[in-house]
Parts: structure tokens; sequence; C-alpha cells
């Protein structure tokens, strides 16, 4: 972005009122997410939560009016290089945001950290991309992919379970989820099983299940999959027998929307929920309701906190976000008010925050999620480590 400034012959007898005059060129944003297809409903909670925070903010972030360029993937890897190429190249970006999927993450990231543009992540957290090849030019508003299911594996430890069934898709964040899983549960699996990413069926994994005799079932399936998974299960009468356990985005507003009762006594783990009780998070809550007439999924919350991180960066360079380093060390300070609560950025710029447990509860005639306990507080990655910037 280009400041441009105009100084007359007596602007050394107002030197503030000339600072003042400076006008910026709009900061542009990049947004890269999911609105079409298999998981869909996830880039639309991203997109939306991220708009009403620009909306608040009367169309400008950090004070700099702010132009938003919204691409749909639609999931599809091809489509993330070929619109993050144009939003580097013609559209000239300063920040590009938005992807939902680990491995469309992991085949865009590097290309715009590469060329000097900021990325900040509202979802995918690959390891990857928290350790080794972690970058000052990255930064994940979310949460590391594992940080989820680690949180889960100390829940089903505490609550006793001693032969877990594992069940994710065949893909980054898959792996990602049953590597954090194990890190924290150490009784015996049961089976570790990986589904095709998008799968629709699965009553050949639910007949497998069922012979293994497992005493629980951890499984990661997002969107659409999770929705078809869970409806299955229940069908198969399954849940009478071995309970379900899940991380948020097995159980998050829009799938618990979709499989109903079905869903209600499950657990999950979070780092957000919409009964936080905090003024940020109630605001927000109560904002995004009023806006979409739906309660803010983890995904929303997470669009929205990506806005406020960039809005509270961008104030503190004035704007001039061609400072790299400057507006850098401004979003590592991470100075915003996150609908979470307590938020901060670990050596690797990915947060350290504490995560919930959740249950599945049924409120009139809405399947919702209510917190119940805290697992972990002020819980980073396992990566962090590996990281050397």
């Amino acid at each position: 972005m280009k400041r441009i400034s105009i100084l007359t012959a007596a602007a050394a007898v107002g030197l503030l009122a000339a600072t003042q005059a400076f006008a910026a060129d709009p900061v542009k944003i990049g947004m890269i997410t999911t609105l079409s297809g298999g998981g869909a409903g996830l880039g639309v909670d991203i997109r939306d939560g991220f708009q009403l925070a620009l909306k608040q903010k009367g169309g400008k972030l950090g004070g700099v009016a702010t132009e938003l360029i919204v691409v749909d993937d639609a999931r599809k890897v091809e489509n993330a290089k070929q619109a993050a190429t144009r939003m580097i190249k013609q559209d000239n970006v300063d920040v590009v945001t938005g992807i939902v999927w680990s491995n469309l993450a992991m085949a865009v990231v590097p290309s715009v950290t590469r060329a000097g543009k900021i990325y900040v992540s509202p979802n995918a957290g690959p390891s990857a991309l928290a350790g080794k090849k972690c970058d000052k030019n990255y930064f994940n508003v979310a949460w590391q992919n594992d940080n989820l299911h680690e949180a889960m594996g100390q829940f089903v430890a505490d609550k006793g379970f001693k032969n877990v069934y594992l069940l994710a898709p065949n893909y980054p964040a898959g792996k990602d989820a049953l590597a954090g899983f194990k890190r924290f549960f150490k009784g015996n699996i049961a089976a570790e099983v990986y589904t095709k990413l998008g799968q629709v069926d699965y009553a050949a994994e639910i007949a497998n299940l069922r012979a293994a005799k497992p005493d629980a079932v951890f499984f990661f399936l997002p969107g659409g999959m999770g929705v078809n998974f869970v409806k299955q299960y229940a069908q198969s009468g399954m849940t009478k027998e071995v309970p379900l356990y899940g991380p948020a985005f097995s159980f998050d507003e829009g799938i618990l929307k979709a499989v109903g009762e079905a869903a209600v006594g499950t657990f999950n783990t979070s780092q957000y929920s919409h009964d936080l009780d905090n003024a940020a998070n109630k605001a927000f809550a109560g904002a995004y309701m009023e806006a979409y007439g739906r309660k803010p999924s983890l995904y929303a919350s997470q669009g929205y906190d990506a806005a406020l991180l960039l809005d509270g960066a961008i104030a503190k360079v004035n704007g001039n976000v061609d400072d790299t380093d400057a507006f850098r060390a401004a979003l590592k300070d991470a100075d915003f008010n996150s609908v979470r609560g307590a938020f901060k950025f670990g050596p690797n710029q990915h947060p350290i925050q504490d995560i919930y447990v959740r249950e599945v509860v049924k409120d009139g005639d809405a399947v919702t999620n209510k917190i119940v306990g805290k697992v972990f507080s002020d819980h980073g990655d396992a990566y962090a480590v590996d990281c050397k910037m």
C-alpha cells in the first residue's frame, strides 16, 4: 500500500495538521475461502464473521478504508492457488486470509509469504507451518491443528476410557488431529482409520467400528462429513453402545442444526463457544445473531477475530502496512479483545489460549453447545520448538 502526502511550503507552521492530512490508499485484503461445495458452511461463517467486524468498524480497519476481495475456492487446491496468484500479482493485496482446509493452506501459504505478503489464518493450522516451515509473514489466529484434539485426548483419558477407536479424513488436518489426540491419550487405540476427504457414506467404517468393540470413539469430520457420520452412527444404533467424542469441528452449530437430537449428550472441545462469559463475546454473539439469524460457530469467531487482529495492527502502524517489519511486530503484539478471552501468540505465531469442553444440549427447540468445563489453560502447541524464524 502506498502512502500519499501533500505538504505546502507553509507546512512547517503546522506540522501536526499536515501529518493528520496524510491520505492512505485502502488496505487490500484478499479472502480465499470455501463458499460452495462440501464444507461451504465453514467458509461462509468465516466470511460472515470477518465482514461483521468490518461493518462494525465502518468499513475501515485500523481507521483506514479497507477493500475486501472474496474468492470462492470450492475446496479445490487449484482454485485456491489461482486466486492467490491473482491477488498477489494483479490485485496487489496487502494481506491474504480465509482458507479453511489444511491441504489448501499448504498449497497457498508458502507462495503468499514468499511474495512478501502477510497471511493471517482464520482456520487451518497444519503442523508443518507451525514447526520447521513457520514463517515471519504467517500468523494463525485460530489454533494449531492438533490443539482441540489434544484437549479431547486429555478429557477422554480423564473420563477413564481405555480403548478408543479413531476416525479422521486422510489429509493434513486429519493426521494432525489423531496425532494430537494420541499425544494426551495414552490408552489403547482400537483402530486408527483415515477416510476419504469429502466422504458421504460411512457404513463400512461403522461396521468395522462395531466389530472392534471400543469403549469410545474419537472422530474428526468437519462440515458435511460430520453431518453424515453422526446421522449414520445414530441410525445404526451405535450411539447407545459406544459414546462419541470429538473436537468442535465435528459438532459446530451448522452440524448440530443438520443432525438434531442425535448429537445431544455428546462432548466436544473448543477454544470458543457462543456462551463464553466475557464482554467482547456477548457483544459479538448478539450482533452476529442479529445480523445472520444464527448462533456464531467457532469459524465465525475466528473470522471476526482475524479482522480485529488486523484492525489493531493497522492502527498501531498508522495505516502504513508497507512498513512490513513494523506491521509484523504489531500483529505479533495481538492488541485486540478476542471474543474467546485471553489470547496471545506463541513464538511460532500460533495462539496460546484456553481450551474448553462443551456438551451438546437441547435449548428450547434448538440443539446447541454449552460449556461445561476447561481442559487446558494457556495452551500452546508441540511444534513451536521446531520454528526458527
